[in-house]
């Protein structure tokens, strides 16, 4: 690209060696006579003729071009380190040596344990309920096993899918592929878990070979527990048996010298029947389907007479999704729908008929409630592969591999985000032709009347190739275009200054959308995993009438974050809203009390189901991933509130202060309960005691500070650390945008709170002696 300035003030300025070189025939000649000639004078910077120094003209073009560039750029990286700058690296946050749970474009799998009275009627293990002990952050949510699982363990994951469950006695087996961070092909992982799926101890790699594995399809025939995984690297279907159960196998045999993948056996009417289909390079692999059956699950086998069952058209479940399963004296099979991308849900099939000569199935209702949550669900994109059995209890244990992005969601980000940068650069391109700081903006030996030498090989090219002057005819036409707008653009009219001001808004979205899409991630914002495990909270907020507004776009926010439950709204005045009115993507409980107190805000609710509440104020808007974090910190200190607004108490001064002198004095010794975490159970039970009953009456008095009881009543029932801080990235008050606030004077209500102070040092105790420092944790979340 050659570009060029031009001191042009009319409306000449935007010459180019492409511009309709009837108007400008010796354009072209006279730069390359002045880039030719530059050298033998010895001065590069001076020149003569066509339009202004030659030097100061390329200057122009260049210094134009690299200036919007640089502001385009700055903008993008503010934007950059104020929205999508997480506050700890990948790595960090999940807790991971370096090598583990990396971007993959094969997705972010993860494993999940799902119970019902039928397999038709799975829910997921949070719905059960199920606490691990009384003494850690419960129950117990999906998913179960992911990167960080195997990656903690030793052998780093980039994720981990196609689950298959061998159960003994009271004990579960999960055999599944998880992707090798060094290699980056799959390989077999086995975990144990001894509490029906609530927690699971990562033994190892029960299967590592040269090529990739996946869907460890494990069986027992005849006493024995065999392994058939995916193999279609190596070119076939390999049988494994167990000589050290779980982590010791060796091959058996070869079942099959093809390529198949997703394969199973299944026992049918008295004879085996292999299910699987083959890998080629032709597309047909997600939607073809072929059957072998043989007497012995260790073959021979012998092809179905219709092979291949499905062909081509069938990527809605053609390919196996998993262990088939029996239910009311019934066969089904399970299907991968791979019509939207691959594996995008799972499909469950009624085999009718199954013989030598024949093959039917029918496809049935798989009525299982996809998640609402969208990214930040941990299946919330796809889920392709589903195990499910009957335990000796009749209960049904399924498990199931999840997804929050589609296939190739890295690719496909990098490529809108490069896409998005190239908009930009051709927009400032574009703005400087229509201004005159571009004059030229092809090479100088596509002008019509360039001069300089070209090869022979090019001429003869040119003269041969009808694209060359279809191309020279393409720009000169485009060159007519400044003519045309340059008058829409002057910066010394009002239009002008407006249509600019639009270009340089739509550069500037252009900028944070490719900064969005290459260094913003997939969009989900992830909860964060503790010891392994992930849980669940009830998200608790109290509101009347006139805020109902504020209740709307706060329900709409946080009911989409990952770890969100369920949402208990403590409706304290007025008409109350339906629940069909609020666009939740958690059940919503709406509790109406009959006295307006704010005490109502930590009433003993037995219908709470979650050990964790977040208490948050409705007019508080933070990011899900700032919740994502107390959350994390809660699940380690649950004895302690856990919150977001830090104030510091000085024992002797008892006057009420914001942030900023907490600030001064480098410590802090309250959490505002209107954002923070909480014990629901140990919290209310101890606001509701008869010890707190004074402290309850100066809450009602001054219809206030139930917050700083709160404290106080943590801080008198033990002497240890009582509260923790969690900076948010951002925070927006929106009581602000409305009319409708508490405590709309700020001195006002700090001198009320200042008495409440008092009042509770008096009742309760100083909190004298009690203060801890900013930064003091290893997450640095406290800063």
């Amino acid at each position: 690209m050659v570009v060029a300035g031009g001191g042009d003030n009319g409306g000449g300025g935007g010459n180019c060696c492409m511009k309709w070189w009837q108007h400008n025939r010796n354009h072209c000649y006279h730069q390359h006579h002045y880039n030719h000639n530059s050298n033998s004078s010895g001065n590069s910077n001076s020149a003569s003729g066509g339009g202004g120094g030659g030097g100061r003209v390329v200057a122009a073009g260049f210094v134009f071009c690299l200036v919007c560039f640089v502001i385009n750029g700055l903008i993008a990286v503010l934007y950059g380190w104020l929205i999508l700058t997480p506050p700890v690296s990948l790595n960090e946050r999940k807790g991971l040596p370096w090598l583990g749970c990396q971007e993959d474009n094969e997705g972010s799998w993860a494993i999940g344990v799902f119970f019902g009275q039928s397999p038709f009627s799975l829910k997921p293990i949070e719905t059960t309920e199920i606490w691990r002990n009384e003494s850690a952050a419960w129950p117990v949510a999906n998913p179960v096993i992911t990167c960080a699982s195997a990656s903690d363990s030793g052998f780093p994951s980039n994720f981990v899918a196609d689950p298959f469950l061998y159960v003994q006695g009271d004990v579960f087996y999960l055999f599944y592929e998880t992707k090798n961070s060094f290699t980056m092909q799959g390989d077999i992982g086995v975990a144990k878990s001894i509490d029906k799926g609530a927690t699971w101890q990562q033994l190892g790699i029960a299967l590592d070979e040269e090529w990739h594995l996946s869907y460890p399809y494990v069986f027992n025939y005849l006493g024995q527990v065999y392994m058939m995984p995916e193999s279609s690297q190596k070119g076939e279907l390999r049988l494994y048996r167990v000589t050290n159960f779980p982590l010791e196998w060796e091959l058996d045999r070869v079942i099959m010298k093809k390529p198949l993948i997703d394969s199973f056996i299944i026992d049918h009417n008295g004879e085996y029947w292999l299910f699987g289909s083959e890998h080629n390079s032709f597309g047909t692999t997600n939607g073809r389907l072929e059957i072998w059956y043989s007497s012995s699950p260790l073959g021979p086998w012998k092809p179905h007479k219709k092979n291949p069952i499905y062909n081509t058209y069938r990527n809605f479940g053609a390919r196996n999704g998993g262990r088939p399963f029996r239910y009311n004296g019934n066969l089904y099979r399970i299907g991968q729908d791979c019509g939207e991308t691959y594996g995008r849900r799972v499909r469950i099939f009624k085999v009718e008929v199954l013989s030598r000569v024949d093959y039917k199935e029918v496809e049935v209702p798989f009525p299982f409630e996809e998640s609402s949550k969208g990214r930040n669900a941990w299946n919330g994109a796809r889920y392709h592969h589903l195990d499910v059995q009957q335990l000796k209890s009749g209960e049904w244990v399924g498990v199931m591999d999840g997804d929050r992005v589609p296939s190739g969601d890295s690719v496909h980000r990098f490529l809108l985000g490069c896409a998005s940068v190239a908009a930009v650069s051709g927009l400032i391109l574009f703005v400087g032709v229509l201004l005159g700081a571009v004059n030229c903006i092809i090479p100088l030996n596509w002008c019509a009347d360039y001069s300089g030498k070209r090869s022979d090989t090019f001429i003869a090219w040119e003269r041969a190739n009808v694209f060359s002057s279809k191309l020279r005819r393409v720009f000169s036409r485009l060159n007519r275009v400044p003519s045309f707008l340059r008058s829409w653009i002057k910066p010394n009219t009002f239009a002008g200054r407006s249509v600019l001001t639009l270009i340089f808004a739509l550069g500037v979205v252009l900028s944070c959308t490719g900064v969005t899409f290459i260094y913003g991630g997939s969009g989900a914002e992830e909860p964060y995993s503790w010891k392994g495990q992930f849980s669940q909270f009830t998200l608790l907020t109290m509101t009347y009438d006139a805020r109902l507004w504020n209740l709307k776009m706060f329900v709409n926010h946080y009911s989409r974050c990952a770890s969100v439950k369920e949402i208990l709204v403590v409706w304290n005045k007025g008409i109350p809203p339906k629940v069909s009115d609020l666009n939740s993507a958690v059940p919503v409980r709406i509790r109406v009390e009959d006295l307006n107190s704010l005490n109502n805000r930590f009433k003993v609710d037995p219908l709470i189901k979650t050990r964790a509440v977040l208490e948050l104020d409705d007019d508080i808007m933070m990011s899900c991933d700032d919740v994502e974090r107390g959350f994390m910190l809660w699940r380690q200190h649950p004895d302690r509130i856990v919150g977001f607004y830090p104030r510091y108490v000085d024992g002797s001064r008892l006057e009420y202060s914001g942030e900023k002198y907490a600030r001064k004095n480098k410590g802090y010794n309250m959490i505002l309960t209107g954002a923070a975490f909480m014990d629901s159970q140990v919290a209310f039970e101890r606001y509701w005691s008869e010890q707190a009953k004074p402290g309850r009456e100066v809450v009602d008095k001054y219809f206030n500070c139930e917050d700083v009881l709160m404290n106080f009543l943590y801080a008198n029932a033990s002497s240890s650390k009582t509260v923790e801080y969690v900076r948010p990235a951002w925070a927006i008050d929106t009581s602000k945008l409305s009319s409708a606030a508490i405590s709309r004077d700020t001195n006002v209500h700090y001198k009320i709170r200042s008495e409440c102070l008092r009042k509770f040092s008096d009742m309760y105790g100083s909190m004298s002696g009690r203060r801890w420092e900013f930064d003091s944790r290893k997450d640095r979340w406290d800063v």
